[in-house]
């Protein structure tokens, strides 16, 4: 047997503010931005250089979807993000303005940073010892 997660909802309260945070901030590239009805898109962004998972960028359609927004996890750190080179995505952070809540910090499996999205979920990006 062979499977893989393929996508993760995230759930965003508007496509294209969305889509810009990703591709112009993070550096995401635009998988796909498909038109299925008039209120509904399929919008799928990917890290630079990734083969893996990607994040479907899913509008909220109704009350309880929007009470989610940014804290789809009740406050935990949401998704992570492995990079080859920390200090630069860190810069790159930095100079877009991102949020930070948690500096760099060395641990035992590599070098760590919190940060949140456009909505307030947060992040960590990892550097990895071995990637």
């Amino acid at each position: 047997m062979k499977q893989k997660i393929a996508q993760v909802a995230i759930v965003v309260d508007d496509y294209d503010e969305a889509i810009q945070f990703y591709t112009e901030k993070l550096h995401f590239t635009l998988v796909e931005d498909t038109v299925l009805s008039a209120t509904k898109r399929w919008v799928v962004v990917a890290p630079p250089g990734s083969s893996g998972c990607r994040l479907l960028l899913a509008k909220a359609a109704n009350e309880e979807q929007k009470s989610r927004v940014g804290n789809q996890t009740g406050g935990r750190v949401f998704l992570f993000l492995h990079t080859d080179n920390l200090q630069r995505d860190y810069q790159n952070l930095l100079d877009h303005k991102i949020k930070i809540i948690r500096e760099p910090a060395k641990e035992t499996w590599g070098t760590v940073t919190v940060f949140e999205d456009l909505y307030g979920n947060l992040w960590d990006m990892i550097e990895p010892n071995t990637l």
